[in-house]
């Protein structure tokens, strides 16, 4: 008995690139699971800040979110780089997946400031100098997704991301030294150096740290798969297309990207769907 033929849009794992992206994700999640029964237990036995209180364990959190999404828009301007030199559309989707995992830390970093900040501060949100530069880098690489949400899937498209995305980071260096640039117009606390942290206090902060580089990596993983199988079934039902034409499918450059939905081509080449 003949197999029912597989719908064009299906995705499956045939090429070996899809498999490691996989295997990446299996492996990644088993690593933040373990890590996160540790990361629980570290952060529920650390002592309270004597001033703050139980406040201050909102840094266990909110340092690691920002450290991911740092990693995130390093990621997204490495995968520029990588695109602009080699062209190949597997560090376009890199680029584009390390921008939306940023995008998600950095929201969450946005978010727990001001619980912090509103019970040390008394107040949720100040124009301190490294909020306002939050603020800002997070406006720089969500502006990065809606420009390859609203505009075509092209090699164009792909170029310039990339060059966003490479002159984007120059943000995060700002970003971090804020507070040492600003001096003394900081509320913000100095980053954190060798013994500054409480007694107690050192292993909880990095295992959380490390816990905050294990989910980056597990939620990066699973954005780059899934751009894989986008882009998989992308091109088979470009391949489909043209079989049914009688011709050869046609490419389009970039139309891997992850979630720009990118199913046209350039006017002077015609409909490939």
């Amino acid at each position: 008995m003949m197999a029912p033929p597989m719908d064009a849009s299906t995705p499956t794992r045939e090429s070996p690139v899809a498999g490691s992206d996989a295997r990446a994700v299996r492996i990644s999640g088993i690593a933040l699971i373990a890590f996160l029964a540790l990361y629980a237990a570290m952060v529920i036995s650390a002592p309270s800040d004597a001033v703050q209180g139980s406040i201050q364990k909102i840094l266990y959190v909110h340092v690691p979110t920002a450290l991911a999404s740092y990693l995130g828009f390093f990621v997204t301007a490495v995968g520029g780089l990588l695109y602009l030199w080699r062209n190949d559309d597997r560090y376009d989707r890199l680029a584009h997946s390390g921008a939306e995992v940023g995008v998600l830390f950095c929201t969450l970093c946005i978010l727990t400031g001001p619980i912090w900040a509103k019970g040390t501060w008394g107040h949720w949100w100040v124009w301190d100098p490294r909020l306002t530069v939050t603020l800002l880098l997070w406006f720089i690489y969500l502006s990065y997704l809606l420009l390859r949400s609203f505009t075509e899937g092209s090699a164009r498209t792909a170029r310039f991301a990339a060059v966003y995305g490479l002159l984007g980071a120059f943000a995060v260096p700002l970003n971090y030294f804020a507070i040492d640039l600003f001096g003394g117009a900081a509320m913000h606390p100095e980053n954190l150096e060798r013994d500054s942290l409480g007694a107690g206090m050192g292993l909880p902060f990095l295992v959380s740290m490390l816990m905050g580089v294990v989910a980056f990596l597990h939620l990066l993983a699973q954005r780059v798969d899934l751009a894989s199988l986008q882009a998989q079934a992308l091109e088979r039902r470009l391949q489909s297309g043209a079989a049914r034409r009688g011709g050869p499918a046609e490419d389009i450059p970039g139309s891997g990207s992850p979630g720009t939905g990118a199913l046209s081509v350039d006017n002077d080449r015609g409909s490939a769907l």
